[in-house]
Order: C-alpha cells, then sequence, then structure tokens
C-alpha cells in the first residue's frame, strides 16, 4: 500500500477545517482558542499520519484528534472567570466569545452556533460536552463517537442523555427566534443601528420587546424588562454622531460593530423575534470586535 502522501492529508484537512474550527469553538467558547486547536490539530495529524491505518474515515480521525486538544485545554485552565450568562441561572456567567458567521457558510447549521447553545455547552463537563456534539451536531454513530472518545457504547449513550437534560435547563430551546437571514431579523438591526447613531432613546425603544435584556459581558448584572434597559442604555447613548455602527453577523445572529467617538468599541449581538429584541448581548471589547473587521 506504502507510505501516504502528506498531500493527501493536507488535502483532507482543508476540507474538514471550517467544521473543525467550529467545533473548537462549541467545545471552548473561544474564537482564538479554537484557531489555535485547528493548527495544533494540523501539526499532531502530520505527525501522526504514517502511521494512521484507515480504522475509521479521516474525517473521523481528524475530530477525534481536536476533540482530545480541547479536551487538554479545558482540564489545563478549569473554570475561569466566566463573562457571559444567557439566563442559565449560573451567577459566575460563562466565558464565552462571539463567532463571526458567513451567512453563505453551509459547514454548520445555524442553531448550533447560536450564543444561547454555545454558552448552555459550557455548562456541561468537557466529555459530555463532546458526546453530544458528535452525536447531536456532527451527527456520528453511537459506534463512532465511542471509537473517537475511547468510550463504550453504552456510556456514549448515558452521557448524551445526562448532556441532554443538563442542556434543556441553562439553554431552553426558542421556536419563536429569528436568524440574521430573516427579513424582520435585518429590520429590526437596521432599526438598532439607527436609533444608537441617531442617540434616539425613543426609536430604540420601538425596537425592544416587553421583556427584553440587555447582558453586558463581565458585568455581574443584567438588565431585563424594556424599561430597565432604557434606564441603562439611554445615558450611554450620548449625542447624535457618538457612535457609528455596522451591521454584521455573530453566532448565526443579527450583531453590530460599533465605534464611539471614532475609537472601535465592541459587539452587539442580537437575539431577535418578530415582536422584537428578546436581548442584546455586549462584548464591549475592541479586541472581540477587531475579528469582526477587516480595516
Amino acid at each position: 500500500m506504502g507510505t501516504p502522501a502528506p498531500g493527501d492529508l493536507t488535502e483532507a484537512f482543508e476540507r474538514e477545517r471550517r467544521g473543525l474550527f467550529t467545533h473548537a469553538y462549541r467545545m471552548l467558547g473561544g474564537y482564538h482558542e479554537a484557531e489555535d486547536v485547528v493548527q495544533d490539530t494540523y501539526v499532531r495529524a502530520l505527525r501522526g499520519w504514517e502511521t494512521f491505518a484507515g480504522r475509521s474515515s479521516v474525517r473521523t480521525w481528524l475530530y477525534r484528534i481536536a476533540t482530545n486538544v480541547c479536551l487538554t485545554v479545558l482540564d489545563g485552565r478549569g473554570r475561569r472567570d466566566l463573562a457571559i450568562d444567557l439566563g442559565s441561572g449560573d451567577s459566575g456567567g460563562l466565558w464565552l466569545q462571539p463567532l463571526p458567521t458567513d451567512p453563505l457558510d453551509l459547514v454548520t447549521t445555524r442553531e448550533s452556533v447560536r450564543l444561547a447553545f454555545v454558552a448552555g455547552l459550557q455548562h456541561l463537563a468537557p466529555r459530555q460536552r463532546a458526546v453530544l456534539l458528535f452525536r447531536e451536531v456532527l451527527a456520528f454513530s453511537a459506534a463512532e463517537t465511542a471509537a473517537a472518545l475511547d468510550m463504550t457504547v453504552p456510556a456514549v449513550k448515558s452521557a448524551l442523555q445526562r448532556a441532554r437534560a443538563r442542556l434543556a435547563e441553562v439553554a431552553p430551546t426558542r421556536d419563536d427566534l429569528l436568524d440574521s437571514s430573516s427579513p424582520r431579523a435585518k429590520q429590526l438591526l437596521a432599526g438598532y443601528l439607527a436609533a444608537w447613531e441617531a442617540s434616539d432613546a425613543d426609536a430604540f425603544r420601538d425596537v425592544l420587546r416587553a421583556d427584553a435584556a440587555i447582558e453586558p459581558v463581565g458585568a455581574r448584572t443584567s438588565y431585563t424588562g424594556r424599561e430597565a434597559c432604557l434606564a441603562f442604555a439611554t445615558p450611554a447613548m450620548g449625542g447624535a454622531g457618538d457612535w457609528r455602527l455596522v451591521a454584521t453577523e455573530a453566532n448565526a445572529q443579527p450583531a453590530a460593530v460599533a465605534w464611539l467617538r471614532g475609537e472601535l468599541f465592541g459587539v452587539a449581538v442580537l437575539t431577535v423575534a418578530e415582536d422584537g429584541i428578546v436581548a442584546i448581548t455586549l462584548f464591549g471589547d475592541p479586541q472581540v470586535a477587531a475579528t469582526f473587521t477587516t480595516t
């Protein structure tokens, strides 16, 4: 059969690169950490390529390597200060970065990268997290998952059952939410941008649902209810022209990159429904915002 050529691995890896990155993002909740995992996965795969005996598909093998890298990262970092709660009831919140998403990206289902789903995953034990992603997002069989994670099939089934139950507690599904491709979502995002650029609190009120929430990442307080949101946001609006916002997409949700008086400020990710904005997750970090800009 001969020694497999490194070029064959490179070709297979490039086909899976985006999927591996998104998988690592779901596992870790961090954009830059996911990038590092992808690079480490390639290096490890290249080192082991000559001994890869085809006992599984190359895809399964690559996801096995990437998941093991993620588990090592999670084991090494432990539980750090978490920066986003998203209604989970965990007073510490969850450390999470937004993911720039391409509306034309067909590698991933949009629901599987929503902020609430990815945040919910961070509440799961690392191996439970991996099992749920292998089974329900990547559509691996129980046997493939067991082989990839060095588990038995019964252990996989048990872990999946526990993961589903926990995820339902911390990240309940919402059938009424819209993704960023919806005309109504685009309309609400446009209204949000216009309100902030004009420093128009009344226009901001118009796009908020009565039970809307603002969740500033890194803060210990969130603001629930339209009036509470307005009380928090109105003083920050400043004068007309202080803010410049550009529409974007994060985690398959409408989002805006914001500049305050010419300085890059952060990213706002909107959770929207037909009757208005349900939640605004604020990442007030120029470094996070920089991942959404090309200049």
